[in-house]
């Protein structure tokens, strides 16, 4: 086979697959900055020190990456991302669904798959490198495949100019939207029958048992949280599902 023919698929693309899952704005704003940066010819490829991840022993400065595995790594590097669950540092796919997702399986004659491209390029640079971070699979039979859990450190988003504390912040952002949340879907007690009454008051007055309700409900902190906006909120929610109740009732 002519040299520059041996390998399959010189240039790798990472497609999603058609079932999209939904992904986070910082996952959409990481994926962007890597998409526009060459992670491939990133310094950090040339000042780190690769650390054999068995032993932790320094191992031989590598050469600059051939065109064919920075071509893959590109790649490889925005299909993780895509599976990247931020609050485990986990990449929610095997090395056998990013190879193919990125194209980078490829198949022998008698029909059987190789992957060996994505994994030589995961246990012989990126991990080495302290980009990521893996962990075996404990399977019970036994397999030639031993299939690994790959999570992302802090060092693999400065590939692409993603500091810590950038991380930390969106984390503080979404631990604190989840709480909100949290609060706001809390839902009040009323019982059947001061349903019963409040079916034969005006609106006003509902209004003003419902907040009764919800300011006995809530802590102080939460309600601090809610803020008046969405306390009023939360009334003319529970004012309508009353509503819908009222009707029921009447029928």
């Amino acid at each position: 086979m002519p040299r520059k023919n041996y390998i399959y698929n010189p240039k790798p693309v990472f497609n999603p697959p058609k079932n999209k899952r939904k992904i986070s704005t910082f996952i959409c704003y990481a994926m962007k900055k890597a998409s526009k940066i060459d992670v491939a010819r990133s310094n950090l490829n040339y000042t780190l020190l690769p650390i054999d991840p068995k032993t932790g022993n320094i191992l031989p400065r590598f050469r600059r990456l051939n065109e064919h595995r920075a071509c893959a790594m590109r790649a490889i590097v925005l299909a993780m991302l895509y599976y990247f669950d931020i609050h485990s540092n986990l990449v929610e796919a095997s090395i056998e669904k990013l190879a193919d997702e990125c194209g980078l399986s490829t198949f022998s004659d008698s029909g059987n798959k190789s992957i060996t491209r994505v994994s030589r390029l995961i246990n012989d640079f990126l991990e080495p490198m302290g980009f990521v971070r893996c962990k075996k699979i404990k399977r019970k039979f036994v397999s030639n495949y031993i299939p690994k859990k790959i999570f992302l450190t802090p060092m693999f988003f400065m590939l692409f100019n993603i500091s810590q504390s950038k991380i930390n912040s969106y984390l503080f952002k979404s631990k604190k939207m989840s709480q909100n949340l949290k609060i706001t879907e809390k839902k009040i007690f009323i019982s059947f029958s001061d349903i019963k009454v409040m079916s034969q008051l005006d609106e006003k007055s509902i209004r003003k048992k419902i907040l009764n309700a919800l300011i006995n409900y809530y802590t102080a902190n939460e309600l601090t949280k809610i803020g008046p906006k969405g306390l009023k909120k939360r009334i003319d929610i529970e004012y309508n599902n009353l509503c819908k109740l009222f009707k029921k009732i009447k029928k």
